[in-house]
């Protein structure tokens, strides 16, 4: 299969390009910045802007797949405030659905985020919901996957633990409860290239004595009954919150990201009320990194109802945890 990953040179981005092309498919990451591509694999780069229609419609041209990941972080308040949000996740995906269409590629793949609902309390969770809307009323057909945090080598969410909560002593809105279900990256990927193929490769997966060549794999995957449903191969219509094998609290994960460094850290609690004050009058402050969007998003947990592991073969039992990425031992833990 020829697939074209948009933001494909980001944190997630660059393992999956590297995880397709590993499975032997031809790879091409758009970018804003291609230069800054460092791939283990053959991984073709293009530059392009999904904000900009003209700038990405001819990378689509050929192409079997498009997996789209262009996203700005939920952690941070988006230069130019919280409408950036919509006009990247959400106008960006309706020009890459565009101009999928527009060159008939067979199979779109959505990376969403864990609560995205277009009546959400947050612009980042708004257009995020929006964005799947725009996905699930195309012609294409689609997958979409809807993941916690994601941690990994290149990550944002440890360093961003670490600049949240000091070591020693911390204050924590509501005392660190939020609670968030964090997913290893390397193993996202795997799910994610499933959902291109139309595939289940997870360690439970059942062992198949059939040879499909990558067109087999696009047959299997694309084809729409009379009722307009997917005729066989599994994924396709299909949204999936995908979460790791734990829940841990904002005051859990801080503990074990300073473990790591071997510091100790104790939150101290700051009522939420506060908290949201200090971060509304930041929203008033240019260049501020966080704003009320980052206190509302501390109001719900970040956890899977449903979690869609198992249909790619995985059990909770299987998936790395936070804590034995980061090497840290239960000694090394308080209490």
């Amino acid at each position: 299969m020829h697939v074209l990953v948009t933001g494909g040179t980001g944190f997630v981005g660059s393992y999956l390009c590297d995880t397709l092309a590993a499975r032997g498919h031809e790879v091409t990451a758009l970018a804003r910045s291609p230069e800054e591509a460092d791939f283990e694999h053959d991984v073709a780069t293009v530059r392009g802007d999904v904000t900009e229609y003209d700038s990405i419609e001819p990378h689509f041209e050929g192409t079997d797949c498009v997996v789209q990941l262009v996203a700005l972080s939920p952690l941070f308040k988006p230069d130019g405030g919280d409408e950036v949000h919509f006009d990247v996740h959400l106008r960006g995906t309706e020009n890459a659905v565009k101009a999928a269409e527009a060159h008939d590629v067979p199979r779109f793949v959505q990376l969403s985020a864990l609560g995205a609902d277009p009546d959400g309390p947050t612009a980042y969770i708004k257009s995020k919901g929006e964005a799947e809307a725009a996905v699930k009323q195309s012609t294409r057909d689609w997958v979409i996957y809807r993941p916690s945090v994601v941690f990994g080598d290149g990550g944002e969410f440890v360093p961003f633990t670490r600049t949240l909560a000091t070591p020693y002593l911390t204050p924590l809105p509501g005392a660190g409860t939020t609670r968030f279900q964090p997913v290893f990256v390397e193993e996202l990927v795997e799910m994610i290239a499933d959902g291109v193929e139309g595939t289940t490769t997870g360690p439970n997966a059942e062992d198949d004595d059939t040879d499909d060549t990558d067109e087999d794999i696009v047959q299997a995957t694309v084809r729409i009954d009379e009722d307009g449903d997917s005729a066989d191969g599994p994924h396709t219509g299909r949204t999936y919150e995908i979460g790791g094998p734990e829940e841990l609290t904002l005051a859990e994960v801080a503990e074990l990201a300073w473990a790591a460094k071997n510091k100790p850290t104790s939150v101290v609690p700051v009522p939420m009320a506060l908290a949201g004050l200090g971060l509304s009058v930041l929203d008033l402050v240019p260049g501020a990194p966080m704003g009320s969007d980052q206190y509302r998003s501390l109001k719900f947990d970040n956890t899977t109802v449903d979690n869609g592991i198992d249909a790619f073969g995985w059990e909770a039992s299987q998936l790395t945890t936070l804590q034995s990425y980061l090497g840290v031992a239960d000694a090394d833990l308080d209490g």
